[in-house]
C-alpha cells in the first residue's frame, strides 16, 4: 500500500500529512500521540487503505508541521476543522491515540454532525488527577517541538471539565479501545463509553497504550468490525 506525504497550509501554518488509499474511498482522519507523529499510522493504513481513503495527520509541533510554540488540544482541534474542510470532506471517521483522542474526543463534541464514526484509542478526556511533572528537555534532537510536553500536560493537570460534561454532545457511533494493561486508568474508559450515548468499549488485555503497535491484528480486528464494510474497496 503506497503512502503519499503532502503538505498543505492550513489557516497560514505548513501541515504535512499522509495519505493511503483511494482519494474515491470513504475517508478516515487519524490523529497520533504527543511526541510521534502521523508515520506512526503507517501499519494501520496499509491495512485500512484497501478499503478506506486513511489521512494521518502530523499535528502542530510534530513531524512535517509548523512549530508554533502555541499547544492546545483547542487549537489541534481547530487544525482538524481546516484540515478537513481544506480536503472538502464534510463527513468523515475521525480516529484518535492518546492526544490524538483527546483531540478527536473535543472535535467530535465540537462538530457533531461532522464525524461519521469515533474511534478513540486507549484514553478519555483528561480529568482531575495527581499532578504530572513536566520532565526535563532532552539534549538528543527531537522529531517533535518540545514546548508541546509542557503545554500539553497543563491541560492534563488543569483539565476543563466541559470536555467531559459534553460527551453526551456526540451523536457519532463511537468505538472505544483500551490497551488493558496502560498506564491509562481503564475505569475512565468505562466511564466515558457510558456517557457517549451510541458507544462500545473493546479492551485488548496486554496490549498497553500503544495498541496498534503491540497487538496490531487484535486492534485492526477491532476497528474493522466497527467499520462498515466498504463495497467496491475491500
Amino acid at each position: 500500500m503506497e503512502t503519499k506525504v503532502h503538505q498543505i497550509a492550513l489557516n497560514g501554518l505548513s501541515f504535512q500529512y499522509r495519505e493511503s488509499g483511494e482519494s474515491s474511498a470513504p475517508p478516515i482522519i487519524a490523529l497520533h500521540a504527543i511526541g510521534t507523529g502521523a508515520k506512526s499510522w503507517d501499519s494501520v493504513a496499509s491495512e485500512l487503505g484497501k478499503s478506506y481513503r486513511f489521512l494521518a495527520l502530523d499535528q502542530r509541533g510534530h513531524g512535517g508541521s509548523a512549530r508554533t510554540g502555541t499547544y492546545t488540544f483547542e487549537l489541534m482541534c481547530d487544525d482538524v476543522l481546516h484540515f478537513a474542510d481544506a480536503m472538502n470532506l464534510e463527513r468523515f471517521t475521525l480516529l484518535g491515540h492518546s492526544m490524538g483522542g483527546t483531540v478527536s474526543y473535543l472535535f467530535a463534541e465540537t462538530y457533531p454532525s461532522r464525524v461519521e464514526r469515533l474511534i478513540v484509542e486507549d484514553t478519555p478526556p483528561p480529568f482531575p488527577d495527581k499532578k504530572l511533572e513536566a520532565p526535563s528537555k532532552p539534549s538528543d534532537p527531537l522529531p517533535f517541538d518540545w514546548p508541546v510536553v509542557p503545554s500539553i500536560l497543563q491541560q492534563l493537570n488543569e483539565p476543563d471539565p466541559v470536555w467531559w460534561s459534553r460527551l453526551t454532545d456526540i451523536i457519532a457511533p463511537t468505538l472505544i479501545i483500551g490497551g488493558g494493561a496502560s498506564h491509562i486508568p481503564q475505569n475512565k474508559l468505562h466511564e466515558v463509553s457510558e456517557l457517549i450515548p451510541n458507544c462500545e468499549l473493546v479492551t485488548i488485555e496486554d496490549a498497553g497504550h500503544f495498541v496498534h503497535d503491540d497487538n496490531l491484528p487484535a486492534f485492526l480486528a477491532a476497528v474493522q468490525s466497527f467499520l462498515p464494510f466498504i463495497k467496491g474497496h475491500k
